[in-house]
């Protein structure tokens, strides 16, 4: 875990929120001027803390109407198979997300898709026959509550 101040803090803070921030802002709002702030700002990068910069796309107006969430068991749990298993996910782009858990279901995983008759073309076709998967629970998202990338700095 990374050791870091309160100004680091800060930065992370306004970057989390606002990844385009010009360096001279940032720097007028973390109290700082723009020459160690971008030093700092680099060294969190360095250090892998700042992992990249990305834009928050609106997933509808791109024409990925649905989210599901898959909830995915797989026949053997043997390091191997579950690392074919996660290789496998790397490679479908409607996955966005993919979690091991522990307990029953193994992975859950988030997935868009325009609509139900692509979902379900991509379940049968991609998904549910893929090497080493027992069984596949799927549940549609109604509505988003809530979507706040990153993690609490405050």
């Amino acid at each position: 875990m990374a050791t870091l101040d309160s100004i680091d803090r800060k930065l992370l803070s306004e970057l989390q929120s606002e990844g385009r921030v010009t360096n001279v802002d940032l720097a007028r709002r973390v109290g700082l001027t723009a020459p160690p702030c971008l030093r700092r700002v680099r060294a969190l990068e360095e250090e892998g803390v700042i992992r990249g910069y990305h834009a928050d796309l609106d997933a509808s107006k791109l024409g990925f109407a649905i989210t599901v969430f898959a909830m995915v068991s797989l026949r053997s749990q043997a390091e191997e198979d579950l690392r074919a298993f996660e290789n496998h996910i790397k490679t479908l782009p409607e996955v966005r997300e993919c979690h091991m858990l522990n307990g029953e279901i193994d992975f859950i995983l988030k997935i868009v898709s325009k609509d139900l008759q692509s979902f379900q073309e991509f379940l049968t076709s991609k998904l549910t026959p893929a090497p080493n998967v027992a069984s596949v629970k799927t549940s549609l998202t109604i509505r988003t509550a809530k979507h706040e990338p990153g993690v609490p700095l405050e």
